[in-house]
């Protein structure tokens, strides 16, 4: 029984082997009316072509039937065709084959810029991370965006792209491990739509001891049939460098919290500082300095007034006060006197 099972599982395996690799020798070989990129090179266009050796290329708008080629290149291999970017990359668009007149003879495959791009998205909480902050322990997963992907339904093969994770200490991982502990390589990860989800499950537990806190840097590549190697420009074959700060506390809440530079800012002003200072002077400047440094000479004779007053007003004996009195009558009466006197 174990015999029979082990021998269907062979003729099983052998089946995919046989049905896979046609198709990805399939990479290179070009059908007519088929997209190629710039950058390719090593493709097979005889079936695009025909008999006709030259393709030609008119400007939009153009008559195509009635007028010549804007461009023109003679093919001079149909198995090792390249896609130069410097003799095509301003004519995208569809290339005709020509008959010996030079006339457009139907399409033979259409001439396009690539585009990728990859997006972080943090599974935990369904949001997109891409050039964010991720708290420790967040699931992460990948979308790819490109146009690449129209080699897989034309030639019938998945376009490979790999995806680099660069860690803060500048070492690049070639697998990630989620929560459940499965790892996931991040190489030739077979493309066929777009956008394209790498795996609807998350491949990467950001709170894993194996990757430290920090920030990381994610970017996708795209090197089929060469097409990287010969055309390596950022959002072309490869895809634009993006951050990722891997840490537990949100970096919007630390640039809030006030800084030294802050909190010196905010310190009373020099005329507040002033006049705490002329009021704390005041009052602790001791009663003894006070006469000296600024009481006026004046000063001195209003002090000593009271003590004269309080001599002329003290109790004076009775006996001296009427002594005083009765001189003061004697007098009147002799001044009234002298004065009636006169008078008569």
């Amino acid at each position: 029984m174990m015999e029979r099972i082990v021998s269907r599982g062979l003729i099983v395996l052998g089946i995919l082997f046989l049905l896979v690799v046609p198709a990805m020798a399939e990479v290179n070989k070009i059908s007519q009316g088929d997209t190629v990129f710039l950058g390719e090179q090593g493709l097979d266009i005889s079936n695009a072509m025909g008999t006709d050796t030259q393709i030609g290329w008119w400007a939009s708008g153009a008559a195509i039937a009635t007028s010549s080629p804007d461009a023109k290149v003679v093919i001079s291999s149909f198995t090792n065709f390249w896609v130069l970017p410097s003799q095509f990359s301003s004519y995208t668009g569809s290339w005709y084959k020509l008959n010996a007149k030079e006339k457009a003879d139907g399409v033979a495959f259409v001439v396009a810029d690539p585009y990728l791009d990859i997006w972080i998205e943090d599974t935990t909480v369904n949001v997109d991370v891409t050039g964010r902050w991720v708290p420790r322990g967040d699931e992460i997963r990948f979308k790819i965006d490109t146009n690449v992907n129209t080699i897989s339904s034309q030639r019938s093969a998945p376009v490979p792209i790999t995806i680099k994770v660069q860690s803060p200490d500048g070492g690049l991982y070639s697998a990630l491990v989620n929560k459940a502990g499965a790892t996931t390589t991040l190489e030739n990860i077979p493309v066929t739509v777009n956008p394209y989800y790498y795996l609807t499950t998350p491949i990467w537990d950001t709170g894993n001891s194996q990757y430290p806190p920090g920030t990381y840097t994610i970017w996708a590549e795209c090197n089929v049939n060469g097409m990287k190697d010969n055309y390596g420009v950022s959002g072309k074959t490869i895809s634009p460098q993006h951050s990722l700060l891997n840490q537990d506390q949100n970096p919007l809440i630390s640039v809030n919290v006030p800084t030294p530079t802050e909190s010196t800012l905010i310190t009373p002003a020099p005329t507040t500082q002033k006049s705490t200072t002329l009021i704390t002077t005041v009052i602790t400047t001791s009663p003894t300095t006070a006469p000296i440094t600024t009481t006026p000479p004046i000063a001195a004779t209003t002090v000593a007034a009271p003590a004269v007053s309080t001599a002329l007003i003290e109790p004076t004996p009775t006996k001296a006060a009427g002594l005083g009195a009765v001189l003061t009558l004697i007098s009147v009466c002799a001044l009234t006197f002298i004065i009636l006197r006169k008078q008569h």
